[in-house]
């Protein structure tokens, strides 16, 4: 339900995951299950006759699993290490190429702190605007005080060498409870401690963008 929510941005429903999955069971047995995951709080449903949408628990569970089960590599983890090649040379011109190079292949939102020089990169609103949520006005006025909030506080996050997942309502620093932080903090080569940030609405892609961070926080470690 969730990978089906986050590819189409429209609530599921038992019809299309029997149509698309083979799962070995009759239909009334999946709107059964579907039941028992909204009864569960994992998912809702929007109004009546709707198929349903994913809740920050069904979320957190999702992403838990995905952690637990190992992160795999990027896909494309030879652009990651090609941009590194610039980091020697110039760290302000690798980090602004990196945080462009997040935004565009997270869909969302990307900042980058460097926290000696309390500098930070920001790259992504063409992209996250392109995310149909934000065809309502006041969602772009909601996440422009996200962002501002999140800035203000990123160090009160505790963001340690880990990736740190906040799903809607968890997200401890803004009233906002639409959005999502996937975030690590990085030591580069020269000791300097940066934060990476991906930020932007909950039905992100959490597989590709835990696995973007997760593979760039270890090429990381081998420079």
């Amino acid at each position: 339900i969730i990978r089906e929510y986050i590819d189409s941005a429209q609530p599921v429903s038992s019809q299309l995951l029997e149509k698309k999955y083979d799962f070995g069971i009759c239909p009334a047995t999946i709107r059964i299950e579907m039941q028992r995951l909204t009864d569960g709080g994992f998912v809702f449903q929007p109004h009546t006759s709707a198929g349903r949408v994913p809740a920050d628990k069904g979320y957190r569970f999702f992403v838990d699993n995905l952690l637990e089960k190992g992160v795999s590599e990027f896909e494309d983890i030879f652009k990651i290490e090609e941009i590194f090649q610039e980091m020697r040379k110039d760290i302000l011109r690798w980090a602004n190429r990196l945080t462009k190079f997040l935004a565009e292949e997270s869909s969302s939102f990307t900042i980058l702190n460097l926290l000696e020089r309390d500098f930070f990169l920001k790259e992504g609103w063409e992209e996250i605007l392109k995310e149909p949520e934000f065809v309502e006005k006041d969602l772009i006025s909601d996440f422009a005080k996200f962002l501002e909030s999140f800035e203000e506080n990123i160090k009160n996050l505790k963001i340690n060498s880990g990736i740190k997942i906040y799903i809607g309502k968890e997200n401890p620093l803004s009233k906002e409870k639409n959005f999502s932080i996937i975030s690590s903090k990085c030591c580069l080569p020269d000791e300097e401690e940066v934060i990476l940030a991906l930020l932007g609405p909950k039905r992100m892609n959490y597989d590709r963008n835990i696995s973007l961070i997760n593979s760039l926080t270890k090429l990381l470690e081998k420079f």
